[in-house]
């Protein structure tokens, strides 16, 4: 699929979101420019762009000047926050924008960000728009913010991907713009790893010396050594990103063996390499040239990411930015680097994975922390194709490897009419299901919204923990049975999302999450999954109760909260507990799903 193909493709998908929400009753009208930019920043989300992303649209004249915001995404550690804007046209056919459009669109939003740290916005927003607690978010806690970067986002190709980082009250923020052609990327090739391109030649001052083995088969490798102050910069330009996703959960320097490392960075810089193990780096290519010595060195990576040290990459970033001490100067890091040459993505995909599982085997990380449980995914993947939907036409769709429902499209609609049955037919965008929607839909039945709330990627993460806290001759792989249930469980959250959408002006995801998580608690296997699965829907009972509960966990949500923002006190346990005590009342009426005990 060509540019000006995927721009018609993602047009059909925000028309198709668009349909799909008018059909829910009491929806506010959904914006085309507000749905491009949700699905935008859900996607980079799942790829460790970004944190789990809430829709906050607001504009506003301020003195003589506009502000804007599209949404924003908070880390868990509410540390770190980023700000989006869209630009949106809705042509269709591929358009060019200047760089003086994109950067105006930047400006709208630092003066949204700059107004809210001095404390002159919050005031004049209505505290009923869901802006209002985010500028009051950013108003008490901007002190204390490490990092803040503003993603323009735009369905026109943009000229720079990235401009000047710009200076707030003593902070740095970085611009950064998502036009269609970077998505174009990361969904048709499925590698949004491409984009990490470290230059060592910049980075190192010249390549640096390795030792260069040319494989056989399907990779090359090479040993090296990377300066501190090199592996620093890299983490602050990619961050979480230039992590492996089965490894991105290890970033906060908490145990023992992050520890460690802060002490050798703080006392023993010159020994780091005596004392580290080091990390392991797959990429998809790499360029040599001659280093200082005369030896063979490593130029340049592409597709760059770390599938091994995590913790010691992390913690090199970390120490130096809250130690300002520490002189990376000293630090080297060994390195084992893999690049990869097989043409089979979904070979490479799986290799990547095992590169992961049996380099995280060796050192102080839990294989039950990996989130590489091929024979579960594979067998839903199974399952999902050979499973049809009660009318015997449809089926639902497993995507258990990013990209392989757009293969899938593109392998089996050969012609345009066949594309077209198959997209609206047999498995259309509205039954597909990703790992980490599965993990959501299951955590959330499973009493555990605190989780995810957490967003997608620490959810997932969180999910495949507990698979694997259970010993492989123990877990149970799904049969059609379980498969039909945790569709059952997809559609009733989906529903519930939907109901819960147009309700409340802020928070509806942590709602709906806690609004399944409440009925779960409630009716537990008094629910009928069968049944739902059997409707492909809820009863009009069934949704008239969760009408009846969404208010009240909404106004518990809110008065527990203490002046915190919603969506970060949703994440912790404790506030599923004070939820789950809770007695909501609800609305007396038979519900078809609720079995009778």
């Amino acid at each position: 699929m060509d540019l000006e193909e995927f721009l018609v493709q993602t047009r059909l998908d925000v028309q198709e979101e668009i349909a799909e929400r008018l059909g829910e009753s009491g929806s506010p009208y959904p914006y085309e420019e507000s749905v491009y930019a949700e699905i935008v920043m859900t996607h980079m989300a799942e790829i460790g762009m970004t944190f789990e992303p809430q829709v906050c649209h607001y504009t506003a004249k301020s003195g003589n000047a506009n502000v804007k915001i599209s949404g924003y995404s908070i880390s868990e550690e509410a540390d770190q926050i980023d700000l989006f804007v869209s630009l949106y046209s809705g042509t269709e056919s591929v358009q060019s924008i200047p760089d003086s459009e994109t950067k105006a669109a930047a400006e709208q939003c630092l003066r949204f960000l700059a107004k809210c740290a001095e404390g002159k916005l919050a005031s004049a927003i209505d505290p009923a728009n869901d802006a209002f607690e985010l500028a009051m978010t950013i108003q008490k806690s901007y002190a204390k913010l490490d990092q803040i970067r503003i993603y323009v986002l735009t369905d026109a190709v943009a000229k720079s991907k990235s401009f000047k980082s710009r200076d707030i009250q003593g902070k740095t923020i970085k611009l950064e713009v998502m036009d269609i052609e970077r998505l174009h990327r990361h969904w048709s090739e499925g590698k949004p790893r491409d984009e990490l391109v470290v230059n060592f030649l910049d980075l190192a001052g010249g390549a640096i010396p390795c030792v260069y083995v040319p494989g056989e088969s399907d990779y090359d490798y090479a040993l090296t050594v990377i300066p501190g102050e090199a592996l620093r910069f890299i983490y602050e330009k990619f961050g979480a990103r230039l992590l492996e996703a089965n490894v991105r959960s290890f970033l906060s320097a908490t145990g023992k063996v992050n520890r460690g490392i802060r002490e050798t960075l703080r006392s023993d810089p010159d020994r780091f390499m005596a004392y580290n193990n080091g990390i392991v780096i797959v990429a998809d290519e790499a360029h040599l040239a001659r280093a200082d010595d005369g030896s063979p060195g490593l130029a340049w990576l592409k597709g760059m990411q770390i599938v091994n040290g995590g913790q010691t990459t992390a913690s090199i970033y970390f120490t130096a930015k809250k130690h300002s001490g520490v002189d990376l100067t000293k630090v080297r890091v060994p390195a084992k680097v893999i690049i990869l040459k097989s043409d089979d993505s979904a070979a490479e995909e799986a290799m990547i994975a095992d590169i992961s599982r049996y380099a995280n085997s060796q050192n102080a990380v839990r294989q039950s922390d990996l989130s590489a449980n091929t024979p579960f995914h594979v067998e839903l993947e199974k399952l999902a194709a050979t499973t049809y939907c009660p009318d015997g036409v449809g089926r639902w769709f497993y995507e258990r490897a990013a990209g392989s429902y757009s293969t899938t499209l593109a392998r089996e609609g050969a012609t345009p009419a066949r594309y077209r049955q198959l997209k609206s037919v047999v498995i259309p965008p509205s039954r597909k299901i990703t790992k980490t929607d599965l993990a959501k839909y299951l955590n959330a039945w499973d009493g555990k919204p605190h989780l995810v709330s957490l967003g997608s990627q620490k959810n997932f993460t969180e999910f495949t923990a507990g698979l694997k806290d259970k010993e492989d001759s123990l877990l149970v792989l799904p049969d059609v049975r379980i498969f039909k249930h945790m569709v059952a469980k997809a559609i009733l959250y989906r529903k519930v999302q939907a109901l819960v959408r147009p309700m409340f002006p802020a928070f509806q995801g942590n709602v709906a999450t806690y609004v399944i998580a409440a009925l779960a608690h409630k009716y537990g296997d008094q629910i009928d999954l069968d049944r739902i699965w059997l409707q492909q829907d809820l009863s009009e009972a069934l949704k008239e109760v969760v009408r009846t509960l969404a208010p009240q966990v909404n106004r518990a949500l809110h008065e527990s909260s203490n002046g915190r923002m919603v969506s970060e006190w949703a994440k912790k346990q404790e506030c599923w507990e004070l939820i789950r005590s809770s007695n909501f009342g609800s609305a007396v009426i038979e519900v078809p799903e609720v079995r009778r005990l």
